[in-house]
């Protein structure tokens, strides 16, 4: 952890002291998926994701679409980071969810939307933050029509037949302020 992640109130925590209810810090809350390090980066705005135990590790699951600008961050380097904010930042995500960093200047994405980077293991997320996970990708694949059991899943939530690229990874650290 660093002195800048010290001054900004962040400790690191063990997974399992954390008073975290998924289905309503992800679904409700929403949470913000990053990767990318100094030399650029950037974030996207989720509500759909998980956590649990796959093959004996501490696990998060994410999905992205094909179209986000975040995916190529997450597809190029080993970590991305998911963090979830206090009330008053709602806006900021609701910015990061409805904007492209394709479309912006390094940084300015994030800038915009009244977060600061902060540059942690190898991986980005914002000082904003009140609790970061550090994820490292253990496995990917696609999401494809064909292995739907429930059939309307898809065309409810895949008209443009835009399809999710998953992800699985194990959390190696988190920081809660």
């Amino acid at each position: 952890m660093t002195e800048k992640m010290e001054q900004l109130g962040f400790k690191e925590v063990d997974l399992t002291s954390l008073d975290l209810n998924p289905f309503d810090a992800v679904g409700k809350r929403w949470m913000l998926i990053t990767a990318g390090d100094e030399s650029g980066s950037n974030t996207m705005t989720a509500s759909w994701g998980g956590f649990g135990v796959i093959w004996g590790r501490n696990v998060a699951a994410a999905v992205i679409r094909p179209q986000r600008y975040t995916k190529q961050f997450v597809d190029a380097g080993e970590l991305f980071t998911l963090s979830f904010y206090p009330d008053d930042k709602k806006k900021a995500l609701a910015f990061c969810g409805a904007n492209s960093g394709r479309d912006m200047a390094k940084d300015e994405k994030a800038k915009t939307a009244g977060l600061t980077a902060l540059y942690l293991d190898g991986t980005t997320a914002y000082e904003e933050a009140n609790l970061i996970f550090v994820c490292k990708k253990l496995y990917q694949s696609d999401i494809t029509p064909d292995a739907f059991l429930d059939k309307s899943l898809d065309g409810e939530n895949y008209p443009n037949k835009d399809y999710h690229t998953a992800y699985i990874a194990e959390v190696v650290k988190a920081y809660k302020k």
